[in-house]
């Protein structure tokens, strides 16, 4: 019944119009304050395909791996082998799910692990990253090509971006995407835009113009 509980409330929020739709860190907290605590339950039933990215990323020995919008860092749980990282970083404007983060770290024992208030788009480190990820943090961005181009300057050479997110596809699609018809291609970016997530086709073709692509994976997922 908790369960069913929670799951209400978060589909209430989700139902909610986002007023303004910004990404604005006031509306960020305003919206996740009053879900933090069981945001990972429901999202891990939304937000398909991060188990098997984040899994998937060989580990670099001390390496450096930031998340970027990454929230209560719970994608972090689904990486090989933490203990062999030196830093990893969660960077988010949303300080309810950054207190998450915060709290799972202390729980499992990561003093390597940190959780960061930061603008994913202006983020610097003082050394460059092994692996930057974004997992459904580009669709929340207004500037998301600035998040692109940051995580690009975040990267040593030879290093890894991994990203998962919703997808929408051009009205004409290339032939190894997926071709959504016209009904899907107005209904979703409506949809999404009432929780403040922004569905853009140009998405995957700025990341291909940015980096040497090295897999895309396309699929379907039931929304709980």
């Amino acid at each position: 019944m908790k369960t069913l509980w929670n799951d209400a409330k978060t589909i209430f929020h989700l139902a909610t119009p986002w007023r303004g739709n910004d990404g604005s860190q006031e509306k960020l907290e305003k919206f996740y304050q009053n879900q933090a605590d069981y945001y990972d339950d429901f999202r891990k039933r939304l937000l398909h395909g991060r188990t098997e990215l984040y899994s998937q990323i060989p580990i670099p020995q001390n390496g450096v791996w930031i998340d970027l919008g990454g929230g209560t860092g719970a994608n972090f749980e689904a990486i090989q082998e933490p203990s062999a990282l030196k830093e990893m970083l969660v960077v988010d404007l949303c300080d309810p799910l950054l207190e998450v983060a915060r709290k799972r770290f202390r729980r499992l024992g990561w003093s390597q692990a940190r959780a960061i208030h930061h603008d994913a788009s202006t983020y610097r480190h003082r050394v460059k990253a092994d692996v930057v990820t974004l997992s459904y943090s580009l669709t929340m961005s207004k500037d998301w090509k600035k998040v692109v181009d940051n995580a690009f300057k975040l990267l040593k050479p030879g290093g890894v971006l991994g990203v998962v997110d919703f997808f929408i596809s051009r009205k004409a699609a290339e032939e190894d995407e997926p071709q959504h018809s016209r009904f899907q291609r107005m209904f979703w970016p409506r949809w999404f835009s009432i929780d403040g997530v922004r569905l853009n086709p140009e998405h995957l073709e700025h990341l291909k113009g940015r980096f040497i692509t090295n897999q895309v994976h396309y699929g379907e997922g039931r929304v709980p």
